[in-house]
């Protein structure tokens, strides 16, 4: 893979995330300019961005492997910024909903496309996957900060407007340097003896499925409601939108980086235990967050961000270390369809489950979801005696 587009690859994934939490991040201003008294009515018009960007992951990734990967992905880029000028444009709630779905339809195109690109051909699985959440999780950093700074100097549109631009900046970029990837994963150029054919387990991949699903359903719901309740906790002690964007985005980089610290371990070592200790960890920091407040709270959300960001890189690893990469899109948006799809539904319940109970009836829900993602992983196979790296270069497969 050509460096600059790897870079161009990595940094599509950051696109991805940020325009995920623009919403999430101006919710207040747009409620009030959309004449919705409360944020928490205001969250489930939003449900439909991440419920398409689950369930056209798999359309996207059979498209990609018929059609092509760089076609797809010049998709990627042109229908973001389209998507996004109808939210900017928006009048009334309806129409926010439909160009926020329509934001999560393009959206959903990035992971079974863009990741399969990244991992052809190369012999550090790991570290890629480790790389590219980095850079993709900076995405929800950068988009905590650049949308309060948006909101506070311009409006939300512009929190919408700017980041089109971008995106049209970068998919301009890419079409220049991919002109000559026009080969689809179904008619592979390169010699299929270097990648054997490794059908997933059923069981593991239920199991992958699943643990995607809870993960996600983590995610959403804290990227989501952090800046809510940061406001809440922290009141005591500032009440500065902007001073609450920076506070998460410190929090989202120290997050971010534990991605990378994850996927160079994926390469050294065991991908069970790891895997079972960094979702072992989530339980008791989450119980602890339910109830406190202030500084000690604010140390609690970030210790417990690194650890959900740092579980993220755990279902590529195990698509990598079992699918074949003629497979690998339709086979990831097969699992992005069915995990993401489940998980939108935090987004759509975020808003009346604080309303009806506040944010530590969501935490206590939290901590159940993090112990059925540890039961989950108890299943995966115990027979894996070496890293990621050490299993595809020997390429053999897993039984159950």
């Amino acid at each position: 893979m050509n460096k600059t587009v790897s870079i161009l690859l990595n940094l599509a994934h950051a696109l991805d995330h940020l325009f995920l939490l623009i919403f999430a991040t101006a919710v207040l201003k747009i409620g009030h300019d959309l004449g919705v008294k409360r944020w928490e009515d205001l969250m489930p018009y939003a449900s439909g961005m991440f419920f398409l960007f689950g369930i056209a992951s798999y359309p996207a990734g059979k498209l990609a492997e018929r059609w092509g990967r760089r076609q797809m992905m010049l998709i990627f880029f042109g229908g973001l910024v389209g998507a996004s000028f109808i939210v900017a444009l928006s009048q009334t709630p309806l129409q926010l909903a439909i160009g926020l779905a329509l934001i999560g339809l393009f959206a959903s195109i990035y992971h079974p496309v863009g990741i399969p690109m990244l991992l052809q051909n190369t012999s550090q699985p790991g570290l890629v996957i480790g790389v590219n959440g980095l850079v993709g999780n900076l995405g929800v950093a950068i988009a905590s900060i650049l949308t309060s700074f948006l909101v506070a100097q311009w409006g939300w549109r512009s929190a919408f407007i700017v980041p089109a631009v971008i995106a049209a900046i970068l998919g301009l970029v890419f079409a220049l340097f991919t002109s000559n990837m026009l080969v689809t994963p179904a008619n592979p150029i390169s010699n299929p003896k270097k990648d054997k054919h490794r059908e997933p387990v059923g069981h593991v991949f239920l199991i992958m499925t699943i643990t995607s699903a809870t993960g996600s359903l983590l995610f959403n719901f804290t990227t989501n409601g952090n800046t809510q309740v940061l406001t809440e906790r922290l009141s005591s002690i500032l009440n500065d939108p902007t001073q609450i964007g920076s506070l998460l985005f410190l929090v989202y980089l120290l997050a971010s980086i534990s991605q990378l610290v994850v996927g160079k371990l994926l390469d050294k070592v065991n991908l069970k235990k790891l895997y079972l200790w960094i979702v072992a960890l989530q339980i008791p920091i989450l119980f602890l967050a339910t109830y406190s407040n202030g500084w000690y709270f604010y140390f609690l959300l970030a210790t417990l961000m690194i650890f959900i960001f740092g579980a993220i890189p755990f279902t590529d690893a195990i698509l990598a270390q079992y699918v074949n990469d003629s497979m690998r899109s339709r086979v990831m948006g097969m699992r992005l369809a069915i995990s993401f799809s489940i998980s939108s539904i935090a987004v759509w319940l975020l808003g009346p489950l604080v309303k009806a109970g506040g944010f530590t009836t969501l935490f206590t829900i939290m901590t159940c979801i993090a112990f059925i993602t540890l039961l989950s992983i108890s299943f995966l196979p115990s027979n894996q005696k070496h890293s990621l790296a050490h299993k595809l270069s020997d390429a053999k497969d897993i039984k159950a």
